[in-house]
């Protein structure tokens, strides 16, 4: 007998029992770990999926931000009798970028890349699977998911990007270039032009399988900018009267100092996005700590590039010069954007410097050479995207032989392709406005209408009329 009262032939069938009944506690807990452990796998899935989704979208919209930048600083270069057609030009660009972008630029760039170029066919959107799991269908979820992002937030950031760089090219030739045929520029540059730089790069074309680095696009956005603003300036010619007949330069003062600085703190501000959001993805830790790299960086090289281009104004422009300065804080900026993402933040400094050092020597050779760039784009976005782009050897990962060949390539299809597109506007198209109108303004002679009418003395409507050549 046990000592429960009970026979040992019984006891031990209770204990088989008793071994069955842990057994199967111990499957339906290992059951239970599994439902609970690829729950919480699917929880993780799609907390990644809103992450990355919403990272795309807030940095972009700080990156479409950089477009009030652009107007502020362009607003504030140009003579008051110009800000509004500045003010026009830039939300007409930012406009057609998007749209541009959606209907063919985006599809050249990404769908279906071969070593060149994408696919010309048509629009932009969600996937199946998206549109199914917002009417409702949950099975299309897991299918969702997988892509990690929401395909349109991807097409958002992306877009923003093109427009950053039409207006590089507005601020160089303000003052002097129609505003039609401008846009029709503008029209091409970021329906065809940007999207095969892009293509080749981004893209997964002949240079990305180089291993090309350009982080955020110092010679993707901003050299590609930069080509497409010289050619304009070779092709539509300086303002009249810039340089006078023994080759010195007739000073054009700015308009606003206050919104030229607020035009630059807002591209800075906008940068953070530009840099941050290109790490594509904030799915855990090592994003977060890659993306406050990339954040630092940006923000010591563009302080590096103000302070040394405001140090050697004088031996190079002859004056402490305010635009100097600040110019060489975008150049700074640029200087980083192809290589941000690494820990040794003193190199963000040394990169920043140079950038800026090369900004202003830059502006003066424009000078020298007599084209007449506004606000100083080229310096700052070609020439500050040049030296970015093989800066990007020193410490973030670039190959030198790979990073020359990438800025050799781009500069010529960027140059070639839109000093061709401007000679063949030339042809069908005035590509700047009339001495008249150029004396009277933009803002009276084609808009009739002045950002300061209390500070300006608006012509009469039938002289106005006359100017224009109205019937």
């Amino acid at each position: 007998m046990s000592m429960h009262g009970f026979p040992t032939k019984v006891s031990g069938f209770g204990g088989h029992w008793s071994r069955l009944a842990a057994a199967g506690g111990l499957v339906a807990a290992l059951g239970f770990l599994w439902l609970a452990t690829a729950a919480h796998a699917a929880v993780d899935k799609e907390v990644q999926f809103v992450l990355n989704t919403f990272s795309f979208l807030i940095w972009g919209a700080l990156v479409m931000w950089m477009c009030a930048g652009f107007t502020m600083l362009e607003s504030g270069m140009v003579r008051t009798k110009n800000v509004s057609m500045i003010c026009l030009k830039n939300i007409g660009l930012y406009s057609i970028a998007g749209l541009m972008y959606f209907f063919i630029g985006y599809n050249l760039m990404y769908v279906d890349v071969g070593s060149f170029i994408g696919t010309f066919t048509g629009l932009y959107g969600p996937t199946a699977n998206e549109v199914a799991l917002l009417a409702g269908q949950e099975e299309a979820r897991e299918a969702v998911l997988k892509n990690n992002y929401a395909t349109m937030s991807d097409w958002f950031f992306q877009m923003v990007f093109v427009a950053t760089t039409a207006s590089i090219v507005s601020g160089t030739l303000a003052e002097r270039v129609k505003l039609w045929t401008f846009f029709v520029f503008i029209a091409i540059l970021t329906g065809i032009v940007y999207p095969i730089v892009g293509a080749w790069t981004w893209g997964a074309g002949w240079l990305g399988a180089l291993e090309f680095k350009d982080f955020a696009g110092s010679t993707i956005v901003h050299s590609t900018g930069g080509w497409a603003a010289l050619a304009g300036a070779l092709v539509v010619g300086p303002r009249r009267g810039k340089f006078r007949p023994d080759g010195s330069v007739k000073s054009t003062p700015p308009s606003n100092i206050p919104i030229v600085t607020l035009g630059i703190f807002i591209l800075w501000f906008g940068w953070f996005g530009f840099n941050g959001g290109s790490q594509l993805a904030l799915s855990g830790a090592a994003d977060a700590i890659a993306i406050s790299h990339i954040l630092v960086n940006t923000n010591l090289a563009g302080a590096a590039g103000f302070i040394v281009a405001l140090l050697i104004a004088r031996p190079i422009l002859g004056r402490i010069d305010l635009l100097a300065g600040l110019n060489g804080a975008l150049a700074g900026l640029v200087s980083i954007t192809a290589g941000p993402d690494f820990a040794t933040h003193i190199w963000a400094v040394i990169i920043g410097a140079i950038g800026g050092a090369i900004c202003v020597s830059g502006m003066r050779l424009l000078d020298l050479l007599k084209v007449d760039d506004v606000v100083g784009a080229v310096p700052v976005h070609l020439f500050a995207g040049i030296w970015g782009t093989l800066a990007t050897c020193i410490v973030a990962g670039g190959n030198f032989g790979v990073q020359l060949l990438g800025v050799v390539a781009v500069g010529v299809f960027a140059f070639a392709a839109s000093y061709g597109v401007w000679l063949g506007l030339r042809l069908f198209m005035e590509v700047r406005v009339s001495h008249a109108v150029e004396e009277l303004g933009q803002d009276a002679g084609e808009l009739g209408i002045e950002a300061y009418p209390e500070f300006m003395l608006m012509p009469d409507p039938d002289d106005v009329a006359a100017i224009r050549g109205d019937d």
